[in-house]
């Protein structure tokens, strides 16, 4: 069910070399951008969990580079009878190419799906 919902948050948006997903077992990251440019990220974790935050990191070569944004509480979503948590982040920054952005969500911190930015 998470892949339908990425693709419900995705609509409208334009093929590109930063845009993309990825999942871990209930968490799932998308992110949408032009050229090495990122405008969005959502990361989403299936079922509802009240008090859930979310954080997304940038990673180089299998190493932590920074945090790109610090944690923030989730909110409950339903669509149709599936139900999660959603949290998004605006960026508009320029990312360096085979940068990583990888999601992390509180209590399930073994599940960190990633995202590379590729020219």
């Amino acid at each position: 069910m998470a892949v339908s919902v990425m693709a419900i948050c995705a609509l409208g948006q334009t093929p590109a070399q930063a845009s993309g997903t990825a999942e871990d077992g209930p968490v799932s990251i998308g992110v949408i951008g032009d050229g090495l440019q990122v405008r969005e990220v959502r990361v989403l974790l299936d079922g509802w969990k009240p008090g859930v935050r979310a954080r997304i990191s940038e990673w180089r070569g299998g190493e932590w580079v920074r945090d790109i944004r610090g944690w923030k509480a989730m909110s409950s979503r339903q669509q149709g009878r599936y139900k999660y948590e959603i949290a998004t982040w605006k960026i508009n920054k320029n990312l360096r190419h085979r940068s990583r952005i990888c999601a992390e969500v509180s209590g399930h911190g073994e599940r960190m799906p990633c995202v590379t930015i590729k020219r």
